[in-house]
This record gives C-alpha cells, structure tokens and sequence, in this order.
C-alpha cells in the first residue's frame, strides 16, 4: 500500500475509535468521555413545550413553580435566565430578556410559584426591572418559544442586582456544572371584535 493510503486509513480508523468512544460515553453505563449530569426542571404550570397560560403571561404575570432534580453532587446554587428566543433586538442577536435570576439555594430544589427562595438574586430585565415579566407575544399565527435555562453552580455568584445577562455568564464560567431547559409557547389572545 502506498504511503498515503496507510495515513488516510490510520486517520479513519483514529476517527472511527474516537467516535465510538463519545458515543458509548453516552450511553448508560458508558465509561469516560462526555458525561453530562442528567439535571431536570419540572413544572405544574404548563407541560415542558406546552402553551403558557394567561396566568404566567405579561407584566403582571404569575412566576410559574419549578422543582429541580438530578443535580450533580457539589451543586451549591442556580442561576435561571428567560427569554424569548424568536425576537432579535435592534438589529443585533440579543433575544428578550423576560427574567433573571441566581444564587438560587440547591437545598431549595426549586422555587415555588410566585416567589424565590430567601437569598436569591433577581436582575434587571430587559425593561430594566428587577422583576419576572412573562410572556408577551402578540396574537398572530405563531407562538413565540419562551425557554426556562437552568444552571446549576459549584458556587455563589457575587454579582449586583444591576447586572446584565452577559455578566451573569461571564460570572458563571468554571463554575457551572449542569444545564437543563424547560421550554413555553405563547401568544397573546386575538382582540375581541367589537359588538
């Protein structure tokens, strides 16, 4: 065999091992390579991809109740970050910000409707409030996605409530060892047609 079939060969074989690797890492039982903590939310609000009801929805909207399991040992505190992913902001990539939070306390496992556990941090929206504002997607043909990102943390974060969403991430690089999402569909009801 020529030289350069044995190289090419070698990488495929190299490739092959590798792959076989992450995906027997995967499976359950797998050893080594990619292991990602199975962290979950779960809501009674609405079904993870359902439609959020009217009570969760606009400025003066409900936070829906989430339990949190799953968490991988050394979870200290959570982070959650709402947004509407089918918006972009000013031309740019930026979503809308409906809700921040962190330092969520792990020992809580999760946070009751309409409140968070003592200790945690509400930030700014992005109408600047310190607030959970839901859902707001004008009536039309499509839901807007509204998606629930759940950090679990080795750690507390020291960030002012002023802080933005980029800093909350920056904050929680080397310190976040789980993720899950829960995800919302929504769109305001059609106007009622006058009488």
């Amino acid at each position: 065999m020529g030289t350069q079939l044995l190289r090419s060969l070698a990488a495929f074989l190299g490739f092959t091992l590798l792959a076989t690797s992450i995906l027997h890492a995967q499976r359950p039982g797998g050893g080594g390579g990619l292991r990602l903590p199975p962290l979950l939310m779960q809501s009674a609000a609405f079904e993870d991809g359902g439609i959020i009801p009217q009570k969760y929805a606009g400025r003066s909207g409900v936070q829906p109740g989430f339990t949190f399991s799953n968490a991988p040992e050394g979870t200290v505190s959570y982070a959650i970050i709402l947004h509407d992913i089918d918006v972009a902001i000013g031309g740019g990539t930026d979503d809308v910000l409906h809700w921040v939070a962190w330092n969520i306390p792990a020992a809580a496992n999760g946070i009751p409707e309409g409140k968070l556990p003592e200790g945690s941090v509400t930030g700014k929206n992005i109408m600047g409030l310190n607030a959970y504002v839901g859902p707001g997607a004008p009536p039309g043909p499509r839901y807007h996605h509204y998606v629930f990102e759940l950090y679990a943390l080795n750690g507390t974060l020291d960030l002012p409530p002023t802080a933005s969403r980029a800093e909350l991430l920056a904050a929680m690089k080397g310190k976040t060892v789980a993720k899950a999402a829960y995800v919302g569909r929504y769109r305001s009801p059609a106007p009622r047609s006058p009488s």
